[in-house]
């Protein structure tokens, strides 16, 4: 089968007391997206997606997934939407100008937002119609992930060149604000809470925390290793960072932003290869279990997941993923 296609569907998670998940990694280095089960890292399915895909957003109900397809040697210009209730083949919607789309995230079941580096924007992307509804200058600085407030009326952008944070009315299509952050800022996380917004500045290595209004710098904490993503446990009392080079995971007590441990994420005589970012484990996506006391970390050098304990703060398994894993996403 060709781009957009479903490759193959098996079962879904059959009806179970209690939670039952699945995870979406995408493979940047093999067009596809690999569903597994959360419960032993089984291979369920596999979507082929446009070139790259990047990141992944799940609709609120489970239904449908959205991959950015970032593009490799040419920027990528579509997002794949795939069903995940039943296995139908994926659709692409073509983004026209707006190239190099990447950080994602739903607004409601038919409406996506995405930030598209190649026009310097912000869009505003109808699922069922298939079009952008509506793009959002947010100016040069290369627009990089992205973090959406819980009532989805706000946005908050991270500028990889710029070293900045941007905050944008979702709802009025403006950008109400742009502040520092550092050098290389890449990931972006609001506190559960909503009542600060942590970013990871890759290039100095550095986390900041932010006033999620006014964007101002309440803390800035050392995080060597080339910090890559922010995520928090569910109840709000971890901030985990991915250092990329040094394949660690830094975790934080997100109330005193003192440093509880690093991990190291890779294993003595792992497989590395070549990736995006060179070669090394280079970690990369990470989603943390809303119930169960796990973290998942993709290893785009090492095509595994790497499987923590939260509570014990250490690897307790490895699951293989497809080339060069990048987003990692928890679903039910």
């Amino acid at each position: 089968m060709g781009k957009g296609r479903l490759l193959f569907w098996l079962a879904l998670c059959a009806p179970l007391p209690g939670w039952c998940a699945d995870l979406l990694v995408s493979n940047q280095a093999a067009d596809s997206v690999w569903r597994l089960s959360a419960q032993d890292g089984r291979k369920r399915g596999e979507y082929r997606t446009g070139d790259s895909p990047h990141e992944i957003a799940v609709s609120p109900d489970g239904r449908t997934a959205v991959v950015s397809n970032y593009g490799s040697e040419v920027a990528g210009s579509s997002l794949s939407v795939l069903d995940l209730q039943r296995g139908r083949p994926t659709r692409t919607i073509d983004l026209g100008t707006h190239g190099a789309p990447h950080g994602l995230h739903f607004l409601d079941g038919g409406r996506v937002v995405v930030t598209a580096e190649g026009s310097a924007s912000v869009l505003l992307v109808d699922l069922d119609a298939g079009k952008v509804e509506r793009a959002i200058d947010i100016g040069d600085g290369i627009g990089h992930m992205l973090a959406v407030s819980a009532d989805r009326r706000v946005g908050y952008v991270s500028k990889l060149g710029r070293g900045t944070i941007s905050r944008i009315d979702l709802v009025t299509g403006r950008m109400l604000l742009e502040r520092p952050a550092g050098k290389g800022a890449e990931g972006i996380a609001l506190r559960p809470d909503g009542l600060e917004l942590w970013i990871a500045n890759r290039d100095e290595g550095t986390v900041t925390v932010h006033d999620p209004n006014t964007l101002a710098v309440r803390r800035r904490m050392s995080s060597r290793g080339f910090p890559l993503r922010v995520a928090f446990t569910p109840d709000g009392r971890h901030a985990c960072v991915v250092n990329a080079r040094s394949a660690e995971l830094q975790v934080f007590d997100a109330r005193t932003k003192l440093a509880v441990t690093r991990i190291p994420l890779a294993r003595e005589g792992m497989d590395i290869r070549d990736t995006a970012l060179g070669r090394g484990a280079l970690p990369i996506g990470i989603t943390i279990d809303p119930v169960k006391p796990r973290a998942y970390v993709a290893l785009s050098g090492g095509d595994r997941v790497a499987v923590v304990d939260t509570q014990k703060w250490q690897i307790v398994d490895y699951w293989v993923t497809g080339r060069e894993p990048g987003a990692v996403v928890l679903f039910p």
